[in-house]
């Protein structure tokens, strides 16, 4: 008989129970216990969700507080001195490295003044994971026992579960060499660390635990030859000396260019990805020996797409046909982590569209089907109704605009180039804004009180009107512009009260879109989003911006930013078709984001953010043909999107959190960029941009944490800056938008940055 496998389940909670009770301790409102209370009920009604629904092979350790890799960190006692030295229990240590720890001193405790570690996007996903960082003197052990106490939590509940893990190879290749060790080559630390994966392993094994799910995605990278070497090195010990069986899982991508390091392996099977690259089926099944498992992941673990049953099928049927049925495992593609909880929690979606969808908890059921389906049993009226949705989505009229099409068809080459090169842009632009040296701003965003939120959902329900609303909004815009023109910052933005996401929001106006209500998928720590779902063709129907951009001009003399978010981002933010490319989809999008720039530039908005954070996270993730198609047609998206305008209007663009390549930036043609630097290495990073020709700004704080740097910080950082880069095409900005920030740390974080430009700007001007 086929098994039914899902490799991870969200750990949000149905109703966001997570995040609020996070948010709650760390704001001080409840205690350490009451939060690991919260972990543990919602451990406990997923794996009960998933027994319920049928799954074979459920996963443990797949909860975190934070993130799973950061999670590792703590465990294997990757924590960097900084973090050790104030002796704080393991949870706030963890929360101390994602997000920062800054607090005054007490009579019963020292001053703490901590920034987090560096966050990068997990590979193509938009979720972030906390980057691993070594050292010569990192000394691997193990610092609790959070798989085992968690497998056996389950196992109290009357659940077996395959605990999860991170394997070696991926942790390490993952992670970075700290400021004080930049010669350390991570892989290298690969027998330090193998014995406490060991320890652990034999500890799951003496819980009881019969195999564990050991994660190396980053098999799915091009790999150099001492990491793909490491395979070997790695699963013969761990194999030999661990005492439990090994499922080498990976996920989002094509593992046949590493799969000679990983064949002959010692391990009991492994996972693949056939929802993303379901022809390496011949390759992988060849290279199984003759007892090893084959774990199909057919059931996107990435997208709300109902799965085609028919489709699904084949491709097992293929894979029994290979390996035979006993060998053959019907799983998610990868955790479904990256996936809303439960339909069932959506009372406002059009039913016809809402028919097309499966997230995580409707996935338990595909999976659960499948296996049946391929195994003799009984399931016709499940494959039927399936193919019902499938086809009706197929011919549903929704999915298709015969305008849009057109107009994408008649796009030239004109069209994606702006009308002069950057340097006679920039003689324009400095006509048109006249901005001192080291101009300063932000990157959009102003913190979303409550008092916000509160007026946004009694709007939403009809409690109050739309001319209350505006009101309410016009007042919000007046107290971000005031507040910017008091600290002196030089472009202004307008705080964007009136936005519940940066993607949501643009989604929500145009057409093609459709929204959840509940559909909440985290995006890091506590920060989740609720990605809009591109079921047609896209276009705007009306301007969306252009009513809170011109008001907030109207207020000031200064600059006023307009904001949008960029055609790649949205696309990438949101849950994409299956049924048209990457690039028509986000060429659609650009074109509906023309329209807005150059109705913003009518309207006397002469500077215009177009956000790409996550044009790097978009890269396919192997050199090929497949990324120099990427890289040509997303920043030519970018660009179709912004050239309409005019040379004095300065077109901006923002990117964060991901490892960029100048290059890529470059291709965009924005006149000035602003890039996440706060936890960068500084000589390496800025070096990366030292010959980037047009202006950029290096982010000074992250926006992530609570921490306010000190003035002299700032100063530091524009100095290490301006030791490399030219002075004069310097913007002074933070990482990121300061939506999820508070007023009081806003204030002062911003009144130090501009007050640290002012002091270089004033001793460049006195030289």
């Amino acid at each position: 008989m086929v098994l039914s496998s899902v490799l991870g389940f969200p750990r949000i909670g149905p109703n966001r129970e997570l995040k609020k009770a996070t948010e709650a301790y760390w704001a001080g409102k409840t205690s350490a216990e009451d939060l690991l209370k919260v972990g543990k009920e919602i451990r406990a009604n997923n794996w009960k969700l998933q027994k319920a629904a049928g799954v074979d092979i459920i996963a443990s350790n797949d909860f975190s507080f934070y993130d799973q890799v950061l999670d590792l960190s703590l465990l294997f006692n990757v924590i960097p001195d900084r973090y050790t030295k104030y002796n704080l229990p393991a949870l706030d240590t963890l929360f101390a490295m994602g997000r920062g720890l800054q607090r005054p001193a007490t009579e019963s405790s020292p001053a703490v003044d901590v920034p987090a570690l560096e966050m990068v996007k997990w590979f193509d996903s938009n979720y972030h994971y906390v980057r691993p960082t070594f050292s010569h003197s990192t000394v691997f052990k193990l610092n609790g026992s959070k798989p085992v106490d968690e497998y056996l939590e389950a196992k109290e509940l009357g659940v077996e579960t395959r605990p999860v893990v991170v394997g070696p190879v991926s942790y390490l290749y993952l992670g970075k060499a700290d400021k004080d060790s930049l010669d350390l080559e991570p892989i290298s630390l690969l027998p330090k660390i193998l014995p406490v994966y060991v320890e652990l392993l034999k500890k799951l094994a003496a819980a009881g635990a019969k195999s564990v799910q050991i994660d190396e995605p980053v098999l799915v990278l091009d790999l150099p030859k001492n990491v793909q070497a490491a395979y070997k090195t790695a699963y013969e010990t761990l194999a030999k000396e661990s005492g439990v069986e090994l499922i080498l899982t990976t996920y989002f991508g094509d593992v046949r260019p590493n799969l000679d390091a990983i064949k002959g392996l010692p391990v009991a099977g492994f996972h693949y990805d056939f929802v993303r690259v379901p022809e390496q089926l011949d390759e992988v099944a060849a290279a199984l020996t003759s007892q090893q498992i084959l774990s199909v992941g057919v059931v996107d673990g990435r997208n709300i797409w109902k799965t085609d049953f028919a489709k699904a099928i084949k491709v097992v049927e293929a894979a029994k046909a290979k390996v035979g049925a006993d060998r053959v495992i019907v799983a998610t593609s990868s955790s479904l982590l990256h996936t809303p909880v439960d339909l069932a929690n959506e009372k406002k979606l059009n039913p016809e569209i809402k028919d097309w969808f499966s997230f995580a908890t409707q996935k338990l059921s595909e999976v659960v089907v499948i296996a049946k389906a391929v195994s003799g049993g009984n399931v016709e009226a499940e494959l039927e109704a399936n193919k019902k949705s499938i086809d009706a989505r197929a011919k549903s009229e929704i999915t298709n605009d015969a305008a849009v099409r057109k107009r994408l068809s008649e796009v030239s080459e004109a069209d994606t180039k702006r009308k002069s090169p950057f340097a006679a842009r920039l003689a324009a632009q400095e006509k048109t804004l006249n901005l001192p040296l080291f101009p300063t701003t932000t990157i959009g965003s102003f913190p979303q009180t409550k008092e916000i939120r509160i007026n946004r959902n009694k709007f939403t329900k009809g409690e109050i009107t739309a001319e209350e609303y505006e009101k309410f909004i016009e007042k919000e815009i007046q107290e971000v512009v005031k507040f910017q023109e008091e600290i002196g910052l030089d472009v202004l933005v307008h705080g964007e009260p009136e936005r519940n996401d940066m993607v949501q929001y643009f989604g929500e106006q145009l057409k093609g879109f459709a929204f959840t209500t509940n559909g909440w998928v985290q995006s890091y720590g506590s920060r989740y989003v609720r990605p809009p779902i591109i079921v047609g063709d896209v276009s705007r129907p009306a301007a969306m911006t252009v009513k809170e951009s011109k008001y907030a001009q109207s207020i000031t003399k200064k600059p006023m930013k307009g904001m949008l978010t960029g055609p790649v981002t949205i696309l990438r933010w949101s849950f994409p078709r299956d049924d048209l490319s990457a690039k028509e989809q986000c060429q659609q999008l650009a074109l509906a984001l023309r329209d807005e720039v150059n109705d913003l530039e009518k309207a006397g908005i002469y500077v215009i953010q177009v956000d790409e954070p996550a044009i790097r996270e978009g890269l396919p993730l192997r050199e090929g043909a497949e990324r120099a198609a990427y890289v040509q047609w997303a920043p030519e998206s970018f660009r179709l999107a912004t050239s309409g305008v005019e040379d004095g209007t300065q077109i901006h663009s923002h990117f964060c959190y991901s490892d960029l390549d100048p290059a890529h930036i470059k291709a965009l043609d924005a006149d000035v960029v602003s890039i996440e630097f706060s936890k960068k290495d500084d000589s390496k990073y800025i070096q990366e941009f030292s010959n980037y020709p047009n202006h950029i700004g290096l982010g000074l704080f992250d926006i992530h944490s609570p921490r306010v740097p000190p003035q002299d910080e700032f100063e530091s950082r524009i100095q290490s800056i301006v030791g490399v880069y030219p002075k004069q095409n310097l913007w002074v900005n933070p990482d990121c938008g300061l939506k999820t920030r508070k007023w009081d740390e806003t204030k002062r974080q911003l009144t130090n940055m501009v007050n640290a430009a002012k002091v270089y700007r004033e001793k460049y001007a006195s030289a």
